[in-house]
């Protein structure tokens, strides 16, 4: 089993994987500031919940968006395991040609979600990762990283419309009944709930159109289960994508 870990914006996500299967899946809050011991506390009461021993962890991998966590993961996971994780980013083996007018710019998560996806589908593909930002990346029927979108995330708007106004309130992410709201609160809803998912859909469509062809659409992250439903093209949810892509980066890697 190897530690594998995505230090994302809001959340940062741990997980136990293998060829054979996925052990458990965490997400803890990314907070800078926290010492590698309080991180390495953190980890260390995970793997007891699943009654995993440190030394059942084999090797480690770790993809961060932010930066300034990284010497402090990588010290808890060493604290931890006495393992020193590989890191994501330029110089490791992907398998991926990238189109970009800087390669080195593609978010590590946006890489290690294409690998995933790449792992277990035919291309072309479009994979959409719904966090703190909503991501789009493209595949093309080569198997080439082709370039992507990046979206405002669906919270991230909802807090936004709440900070920057005097009379909406802040709100659950509910999905309405309706799309048309009879009271402040539905109206919200609708327009971020419904608004997001035809969103999605506008961008997919517009993708394909660009692309020529139909693909495969695979989307990831928790606030994917609530838009996917209420989108009209066909979108396969994988909540482990990450984790499969690490594993995979990291068996092509060690």
């Amino acid at each position: 089993m190897i530690l594998a870990i995505d230090i994302g914006n809001t959340n940062t996500f741990i997980g136990g994987i293998d060829t054979a299967k996925t052990y458990f899946m965490e997400r803890i809050t990314t907070t800078i500031g926290k010492t590698n011991l309080e991180y390495a506390i953190t980890l260390k009461s995970i793997l007891e919940i699943y009654h995993i021993s440190p030394s059942q962890i084999e090797g480690a991998i770790i993809s961060s968006v932010v930066p300034p966590l990284n010497r402090t993961i990588h010290a808890a996971v060493k604290k931890i395991t006495g393992i020193n994780a590989m890191q994501v980013g330029s110089g490791m083996k992907t398998g991926l040609n990238i189109l970009m007018d800087n390669p080195k710019s593609v978010g590590s998560d946006m890489i290690v979600n294409s690998v995933g996806a790449l792992s277990e589908h035919e291309p072309p593909l479009i994979i959409i990762e719904m966090s703190t930002a909503t991501t789009m990346s493209v595949i093309d029927q080569k198997g080439r990283y082709i370039g992507g979108a990046i979206l405002p995330g669906l919270r991230v708007s909802l807090d936004s419309m709440s900070s920057s106004t005097a009379q909406l309130p802040r709100i659950s992410l509910d999905t309405p009944k309706k799309i048309i709201g009879k009271n402040t609160v539905d109206c919200m809803r609708s327009g971020v709930i419904y608004g997001n998912a035809s969103m999605i859909d506008g961008m997919l469509t517009r993708i394909e159109q660009e692309l020529g062809e139909k693909a495969t659409v695979i989307a990831t992250g928790g606030i994917a289960k609530i838009i996917l439903p209420l989108c009209s093209h066909v979108i396969t949810y994988d909540g482990t994508l990450l984790l499969k892509g690490l594993l995979a980066l990291y068996e092509k890697n060690r």
